[in-house]
């Protein structure tokens, strides 16, 4: 196998672990006012923040054993607005994390605050079973596994405590809370074999357990999360990114719309698969090589270092800011030309010495910074996306990654007939096979 197949094949081995846990906008975001609620109070560490203990006065219906409830539609979400003709579309980032677990890093209310400090939304994909005390793994029945069973390890209970109080904050804040289902099995009789009834056993089980994590704790104090998780819930991604031919039909019968599962997608406008938004991780530059990687942290250091997380102490810094300069590569190269979404995938982990949520954070405060960029959920962005006229995103397609129109007027317009950019579609799709191999 050559490097570059090897360096994309790879996505596969995504694993969303936290660290301590397996031996580890403008005001035209999309219209209205999108900035973020109030900072994270000093005691964003514990599981009931300020943020959490508002949420109770607020008026709310209590579901089930009172774990959630429904307090209304989710606060500090834009509005989107229609592309005018000839209008240039703004840059959008989506900036997510596969676990979304907070453990004795900190980091899930770390990058709340990051958020905080650039005006950012993003999309948090939480493991089920980070609500589940590990003294009750054996509520959890995995498709194909042993009860119990979970290739990922259940967090402590003060750790559960903690997620559970970040999770209600980020929602409360604007943020998406979507799933990483529970089990993240990527082995030969995992999620690449589960058919849609198994998917919908494990979706099942994702929100049962974020419905019930008052029953399964035992944490009478904590407040009720302020949403209803099974209608919140509209996307996520599969464990190892593997599985999303299987899970589509299941997502789609359940009213998700969109599925972030792919790998190796190209930087162009997105499209539909089975009535859902498919929102890949990308193929960036890796900044130094003649190679690409995709938008992930853990795809960056499989390509420096291989699959132990250790790494060599000495290259470290290189390392980091390797990381840092292949996303704003891959920024760059939309943001100048097609203005394709741009999407970069995380977890909350310390591999290598933990560079890369300071390499991830530099790009993301970095990207802020540039005019007319839209830091936003996929939730958010798919709601763009649906108030687009389809021939308007159709047109905006065909341009391939680095190629900017001439004139943005033949894109934004619904009844102009759209030019054939240099290499055209065709090009696209034959490019997108070639780095899937």
């Amino acid at each position: 196998m050559n490097v570059l197949s090897r360096r994309n094949v790879l996505a596969g081995g995504a694993v969303a672990l936290a660290s301590t846990v397996v031996g580890t906008e403008g005001d035209r975001l999309l219209g209205g006012d999108s900035s973020p609620a109030a900072a994270p109070s000093a005691d964003a560490h514990s599981g009931a923040s300020v943020q959490s203990r508002k949420a109770q006065a607020r008026p709310a219906r209590l579901i089930g054993d009172g774990s959630t409830s429904d307090t209304g539609p989710q606060p500090n979400q834009p509005i989107p607005e229609q592309l005018e003709a000839g209008e240039r579309p703004p840059q959008f980032v989506v900036f997510s994390w596969d676990g979304a677990g907070e453990d004795d890093n900190h980091l899930f209310s770390h990058f709340r605050q990051v958020a905080q400090e650039t005006k950012a939304t993003m999309t948090f994909f939480l493991s089920g079973i980070y609500t589940l005390p590990q003294s009750e793994k054996m509520l959890y029945a995995p498709p194909g596994k042993p009860v119990g069973a979970s290739a990922i390890g259940y967090l402590n209970n003060n750790h559960v405590r903690a997620t559970i109080g970040q999770v209600g904050d980020a929602w409360l804040e604007g943020h998406e809370i979507g799933t990483h289902f529970n089990g993240h099995f990527c082995d030969s009789r995992g999620v690449g074999t589960w058919g849609p009834d198994q998917w919908r056993d494990e979706i099942d089980q994702a929100v049962g357990f974020v419905h019930a994590w008052k029953t399964n704790t035992g944490f009478a104090d904590l407040p009720a999360l302020p949403f209803d998780y099974s209608k919140e819930l509209t996307g996520g991604r599969t464990p190892c990114l593997i599985g999303q031919d299987q899970l589509l039909p299941t997502a789609r019968d359940l009213g998700w719309t969109y599925d972030a599962s792919s790998p190796g997608g190209l930087q162009i406008w997105p499209t539909k698969r089975h009535g859902l938004w498919d929102f890949p991780l990308q193929s960036i530059p890796l900044v130094g090589t003649k190679y690409e990687v995709l938008s992930m942290d853990y795809n960056i250091m499989y390509n420096q270092i291989g699959p132990d997380p250790t790494g060599d102490a000495a290259r470290r810094p290189f390392f980091q800011q390797q990381a840092t300069q292949s996303y704003m590569a891959g920024f760059h190269r939309t943001y100048t030309t097609n203005r394709a979404p741009f999407f970069i995938g995380n977890h909350f982990e310390t591999w290598n010495g933990g560079i890369y949520m300071p390499a991830v954070e530099d790009a993301l405060r970095q990207i802020a910074d540039y005019p007319d960029v839209r830091l936003v959920s996929f939730r958010q962005l798919v709601a763009w996306l649906e108030a687009q006229d389809p021939k308007v995103i159709s047109k905006m397609r065909t341009l391939d990654p680095g190629v900017a129109p001439d004139n943005w007027r033949d894109y934004t317009t619904p009844d102009y007939t759209t030019p054939t950019p240099s290499g055209g579609a065709s090009t696209a799709a034959a490019r997108s096979k070639a780095l899937a191999v």
